[in-house]
Order: C-alpha cells, then sequence, then structure tokens
C-alpha cells in the first residue's frame, strides 16, 4: 500500500565498525527527514473503485421492480458526506450499476461507509443523476459497513442485507441485499521507479558541504503540495545520486520536487524545487537532460516570479512495473494478528485512586490504558477473522508469587488469549483486582514471548503477521535487552507499537524508534534487518488532525510489505 517507498531491500542493514559513524550519521539523519515528511501531512493510501450489485430489491411478493440508483456516503460521527453515486436502472430489482465509486483506503483509519438506495420516479430519468433530489425519490433501503469489512473478504467481496433506518420511510418486510466489490485502481499496482541525481546544489552549510535530501509532494487540484515520498539523506553531497524511489502511478496531478538541506533542529533549508508532470519526468531520463532548480524570488514585490537556479536535476532511472499490494495480501488471507502488553508496574498509582492510571471510572469512561487499546483495537480486529488476541501483564507480582514481566492478563497459567477487544478489556480490570503494583520495566522478557509466538506461526508456515501493543507509562530500564529482542524480532513476521501514557518525560524512550532515535545494534552488533518499532507518548499532539494512535499504524503496511518483499513472500489465495 502507500504511495511512494524508498529502496527498501536495503532497509536497516548498515556497516558495523569504524566506518559505521558516517553510516549512522545519515541514517538517523534520514529517520529525522522521514518525521519531516510526515509532519507535513504526509500520509499512505491507496485508490479504492466499488462496485455495487443488488438483488431482490423490493417488496418480491408483488413482483415490484424499481429504477435504483445507490448512493454513497461516508460516516463520521453520524454526520453523512457524499462519495459519488451510481447511474440509475431501469425496471430491475437485481441491478448490476457499472459506475464505480472511488474512495481513498487508509489502513490507520476506521472507514464507515453508508449506502442508500432509492427507486427514481420515470418523470426525473430525463435529469442527471448528480442533479437528482433524493426527497423526491422512494428510499428502498440503507446498509453499513466499513471498508475494510470489504477489503478484508476474499476477492473483496461484501454481502450487505438491506434494511430501513428510522428516519426513513415506508417500511417493507423485504429488501433484498447490496454486494459491494472493491478493486484497487490500476494506477495502484502500476509503479514507477526512478533514481534522481543532482548536480551544482548550493553550500548551505557554513563549515561543510550541504546534506541534502528529496521531498516529493503531488500538486492537488487547487495548487496544494501534498508530500507523499521522500530520498534519504546525502551527508557532505553537492552532487549526490539518491536511492531509487518507488512511486504509484496513480499520481495523476503534476509532481512538486523539492530538495532541503538537512538540519538536526527540523528547520531543513529549501534547496531549490521544481514541478514536473510524470511524463515530462519520462522525457528527461529518455533525454538525459536535466531541468534547474527554482526558488521563489527574493523580491516581495513580484512574488509570481521565481529564481533560476544553476543546480540541476537528472532522472537517471526510470523503470515501470507491477506488484502485489498489501490489500492483495489481506484479500488473500493473510491475518493481522494484535497481541497487547500492560504496565502494571507500581508508578501507575492505586488503581482506587481516580488519580491512578489505573483508575476505572464507575461511568464507563475509559482511563489512558483502555482508550490506547480500543483505539488500535477498533481497527486492527477487522483483520483477524478468531480475533483470538495474546494479552499480557507486566511488571506486577501476582498473588503469593515474585514480581512478573510477563504473565497471562486472564490468569491461565498456560494460554494468554482472550475473546477479543472486550476480551482484553474484562481480562485487564480482573487482573487490577488479582496483582500488586510492582516494577521496574522490562520489555525484554514480552519482546522474546511474542518473537516466539511469530516464530512459531512462521515455523508453521501460517499466513500471520503480529502487531504487539505495549502500552506503558515510564521508561523501561531493560535497555540493551530490550534492543537485543528488538532485532531478534526483526527477522519475523511482526511490528511493535509503544504507547507512553501518563505524565512522565518519556524522551529516553525515543531510542526504540528509528524515526526519532540513532540506529540499534544488539549487544553482538547486529542491527536490524527492517524497521519494526515505534515509539510515541499519548499527550503528543500532530498538527494534522491525525491521532497519535493512528500515525502509529500508519507506519504498519510499509513494514508489513518490507517484510514480505525483502523475503519475497507472495500473495496466493
Amino acid at each position: 500500500m502507500g504511495n511512494c517507498c524508498s529502496d527498501e531491500m536495503g532497509a536497516g542493514r548498515h556497516s558495523v565498525g569504524p566506518a559505521a559513524s558516517s553510516a549512522d550519521a545519515a541514517s538517523a539523519a534520514s529517520a529525522a527527514a522521514d518525521r519531516f515528511l510526515r509532519s507535513r501531512g504526509a500520509g499512505a493510501s491507496t485508490q479504492i473503485e466499488l462496485s455495487l450489485s443488488a438483488s431482490n430489491l423490493g417488496d418480491q411478493e408483488y413482483f415490484f421492480k424499481s429504477n435504483p440508483i445507490v448512493v454513497v456516503y461516508s460516516s463520521n460521527d453520524g454526520a453523512l458526506e457524499e462519495i459519488g453515486r451510481t447511474e440509475v436502472i431501469v425496471n430491475s430489482s437485481s441491478p448490476s450499476w457499472n459506475a464505480k465509486i472511488i474512495l481513498q483506503y487508509q489502513f490507520e483509519v476506521l472507514q464507515p461507509l453508508v449506502f442508500h438506495i432509492y427507486d427514481i420516479d420515470p418523470q426525473f430519468h430525463e435529469v442527471g443523476e448528480k442533479m437528482l433530489k433524493l426527497e423526491e425519490q422512494q428510499f428502498l433501503g440503507e446498509a453499513i459497513c466499513n471498508l475494510s469489512d470489504v477489503i478484508t473478504k476474499q476477492n473483496r467481496l461484501f454481502t450487505l442485507k438491506l434494511g430501513v433506518s428510522e428516519h426513513n420511510l415506508p417500511n417493507r418486510s423485504k429488501f433484498g441485499e447490496l454486494t459491494v466489490h472493491a478493486e484497487e485502481s490500476a494506477g495502484s499496482k502500476a509503479l514507477m521507479e526512478m533514481v534522481f541525481h543532482c548536480s551544482d546544489l548550493e553550500i548551505k552549510d557554513l563549515l561543510s558541504k550541504s546534506d541534502p535530501f528529496l521531498l516529493i509532494s503531488r500538486m492537488s487540484e487547487n495548487g496544494t503540495p501534498v508530500p507523499i515520498c521522500k530520498t534519504e539523506v546525502r551527508k557532505n553531497d553537492l552532487n549526490p545520486m539518491w536511492k531509487p524511489v518507488i512511486m504509484s502511478l496513480q499520481q495523476e496531478n503534476p509532481l512538486m520536487i523539492e530538495c532541503f538541506n538537512f538540519s538536526s533542529n527540523g528547520k531543513h533549508d529549501l534547496v531549490g524545487k521544481m514541478v514536473k508532470s510524470i511524463a515530462e519526468l519520462e522525457n528527461m531520463y529518455h533525454s538525459g537532460n536535466g531541468e534547474n532548480f527554482f526558488v521563489p524570488a527574493s523580491n516581495a514585490h513580484d512574488c509570481h516570479s521565481n529564481e533560476v537556479l544553476k543546480s540541476q536535476v537528472y532522472v537517471e532511472k526510470y523503470l515501470e512495473n507491477s506488484r502485489h499490494t498489501f490489500i492483495d495480501y489481506i484479500s488473500a488471507g493473510c491475518q493481522l494478528n494484535l497481541m497487547v502488553a500492560i504496565d502494571y508496574t507500581a508508578s501507575n498509582g492505586n488503581p482506587r485512586l481516580p488519580d491512578s492510571l489505573h483508575y476505572i471510572d464507575p461511568s464507563g469512561r475509559p482511563n489512558a490504558y483502555q482508550r490506547v487499546i480500543l483505539e488500535i483495537g477498533d481497527i486492527l480486529q477487522y483483520y483477524d477473522p478468531a480475533k483470538r488476541i495474546p494479552s499480557w501483564g507486566y511488571g506486577a507480582r501476582p498473588i503469593d508469587g515474585p514480581v512478573s514481566h510477563c504473565f497471562n492478563l486472564n490468569g491461565s497459567t498456560y494460554q494468554p488469549e482472550v475473546e477479543g477487544i472486550q476480551g482484553i478489556m474484562s481480562a485487564y480490570t480482573s487482573a487490577l483486582r488479582n496483582v500488586s503494583l510492582a516494577g521496574p520495566t522490562l520489555f525484554g522478557p514480552l519482546l522474546s514471548t511474542a518473537t516466539a509466538i511469530a516464530s512459531q506461526s512462521l515455523t508453521s508456515n501460517q499466513q500471520k503477521y503480529f502487531i504487539l501493543l505495549i502500552v506503558t507509562d515510564g521508561v523501561v530500564t531493560d535497555f540493551q535487552e530490550t534492543i537485543d529482542a528488538i532485532i531478534k524480532a526483526s527477522d519475523f513476521p511482526l511490528s511493535i507499537i509503544v504507547v507512553g501514557v501518563g505524565g512522565a518525560d518519556f524522551k529516553e524512550m525515543e531510542f526504540l524508534d528509528p524515526n526519532k532515535g540513532g540506529r540499534l545494534e544488539s549487544s553482538t552488533g547486529r542491527v536490524a534487518s527492517r524497521d519494526v518499532i515505534q515509539f510515541a507518548p499519548m499527550k503528543d499532539v500532530h498538527g494534522t488532525g491525525i491521532s497519535i494512535v493512528q500515525s502509529l499504524l500508519a507506519e504498519i503496511p510499509g513494514q508489513f510489505m518490507t517484510y514480505m518483499r525483502t523475503r519475497e513472500i507472495q500473495a496466493i489465495s
């Protein structure tokens, strides 16, 4: 899934030893540039086309036939926003509509869809679909689902029973069924791979050459650039050639290519930019000619002119091909299995007191731990048909026992799984009554247990990928053991999300996330084979309207695809 990625085959593989220092610096800089990309509002999405058909519309007892149209809405807290309409099919009780409903699939967001079917009165048949006043038509039925309901079904086919909501009349005894079929647009599977090279970049640093990276954005209809991709940072290089970037061909609008000089404080200096269509970029490759960067003119009275620079951009490689996508794997039966670990250390406070992070509010208002689990669980539950979720606690002393750093939340000696998200909630509150909060905060045992489950699944040749959610209120004390476990986990079908809750200073936890810290190295000198872990405290706020949990989940499809591609695992139904 997603619009763009850099060369994944070498992800996480850096040199070890005397030559590693410059590689470490470049790696840390590139990770920081990734944060810059996300801060500009970048998010992975895939264009989806919905095809719709229905059967047995209306009251079949009276051989009712209608002139049906489907209107599709997105639902946000109950407010409906129209996405699109089909055409009208004349005199049919089992129509199959030709018009496609186009929308963007985002893994990290729950996307509720509402389908309304209307019978269009013959007097309006000459009126365009978009001009029809729906309140003047007869309502035939409604269906509701989430986009992930469709995406996760084999062949991406999902059949819904039609009904009538309370505000729509009249009632009928039979409403029929609506079948929704989702397909990725052709451009989502078609990729272009490009290698960019620049010459004669301007020196921006006082004591060294520039540290350039490229940010690639799609120009929206209103002229606003929407970031979709970035290259790595090239240290001390005025004539850089970057690793390949792989981009979806669904980008129909022009692309803006901006070159920035990396700065560790996050305030990257613009070196220059250009705007080109995909066809123009392909022509640059075939011709071998470069194009000059420009910067907005410094003259405040001439805001529409640009200053052309001597720095040039070249397209050294342009290649089109196709690929399996994240959605291909999911619809072919690959499951995403959630695992949960909850912090029961004493620093959370007495669970009986309202100021405790573990306080269970009698009003039903969820505490910080419950909010994190519910928000992530609401998204991931659709990708796990069995909904059997391994759930652990750590940092507590079970009754008459020593402190445990990985105990089954349900109290079972052997079986850690619970039934669904509500099963986690029940086991969580039950454990609060049956353990004594203690400490310290250790992640090593949890990570080793989760990795063992992922390893066993791999040995059994199961089509499963695991996501371990760790919720904590403090900083780990087993730093090296945690790093060793993370690096081992990178070889298995596993991603790790760590969320900090409460008011602790989590600065020391940023070492866990390569997007925020430096390279992780094991006690034996190994580095991770790929990026598998992200950390964020819940108190962080994104200015893009994206929650912390959503920003962490947004990384999962890329980590999943890196694992599948580097191990050459095919999406086979």
